[in-house]
């Protein structure tokens, strides 16, 4: 079982429970300079609402990484989010301490740089748009479309069945008919939290992170995710792990996915638990 903290002390720095987690934090302490910081959105920077559009960054979120980034080689946003969303939700724009931070969106299909406040993508993905305007249709022939809501990802839609009367019955009724319609249109379906995602194949959180840790060159990962979608994330760092890179897997507590929380080295709780580990390591790092 990963240690658990809900602790906002930034002198409270846990401790991971798995050999591999505490390898990966000793690397990080000791070599800061070649440490890459990288977090999922929601969930773990910003807590989960029933309504995306409304979701924000923890408050002590900004000022955490802001004391945490010029201590580290790398800190980066990875998320299924379009970056400039992200990027806005966040408030990471413009921030003393963030010159140099990256939000890998849309699964790394795009990147937004603090440094140039642009944002780099190739071009849309066609079954994207095609899908989308198949949507409302599919759901009212699912008799699923009472309190389910149509996402725009711009690269991806998502349909969210957590304002449904039943939740997890809208999901799993979900599941075939949307991987149906993802497989005719070339697409893959990504679960989450309450929340089934439509978007083109070919990239996860796991290869954006994989990517950037290696064009950073990074001596060390700490990654912190939520949901289904970092799983991948996870791998990820095991892979970098098998091949000398240490890493730290940290679970922003959820009883909705188990998965995550029986692979992480370390739980915290929620966002408040995040912004506590990073407090601590810029604490640490003084």
């Amino acid at each position: 079982m990963a240690s658990q903290t809900d602790s906002t002390d930034p002198g409270d720095l846990p401790t991971p429970s798995t050999q591999a987690g505490r390898d990966g934090l000793d690397a990080l302490l000791a070599r800061p300079g070649k440490a890459l910081i990288a977090l999922d959105f929601d969930g773990t920077l910003a807590p989960i609402v029933p309504d995306p559009e409304q979701a924000r960054a923890h408050p002590g979120a900004v000022p955490a990484l802001a004391a945490l980034a010029p201590k580290v080689a790398a800190v980066a946003v990875v998320t299924g989010r379009p970056p400039g969303v992200a990027v806005r939700h966040g408030g990471f724009a413009g921030v003393p301490g963030l010159e140099h931070l990256v939000v890998l969106g849309h699964y790394g299909a795009e990147r937004w740089d603090a440094v140039t406040g642009t944002v780099t993508a190739p071009a849309p993905h066609p079954g994207v748009a095609a899908a989308r305007a198949e949507l409302p249709g599919l759901l009212d022939r699912v008799g699923a479309w009472q309190g389910t809501w149509i996402e725009e990802k711009g690269r991806a839609v998502a349909v969210h069945t957590r304002r449904a009367s039943d939740p997890q019955a809208a999901f799993e009724a979900l599941r075939e008919p949307l991987a149906d319609l993802a497989t005719r249109h070339g697409l893959v379906v990504e679960p989450g939290r309450m929340v089934l995602e439509l978007r083109p194949p070919g990239m996860d959180k796991g290869v954006a992170l994989l990517e950037y840790a290696r064009e950073i060159g990074a001596g060390s990962v700490l990654y912190a995710g939520d949901d289904l979608g970092d799983l991948a994330a996870f791998t990820a760092v095991d892979k970098l792990r098998a091949s000398g890179t240490p890493g730290v897997l940290v679970c922003s507590g959820s009883e909705e996915v188990t998965e995550l929380r029986e692979r992480a080295d370390l739980v915290v709780d929620g966002p408040s638990g995040v912004v506590g580990l990073l407090r601590a390591l810029a604490g640490r790092l003084a």
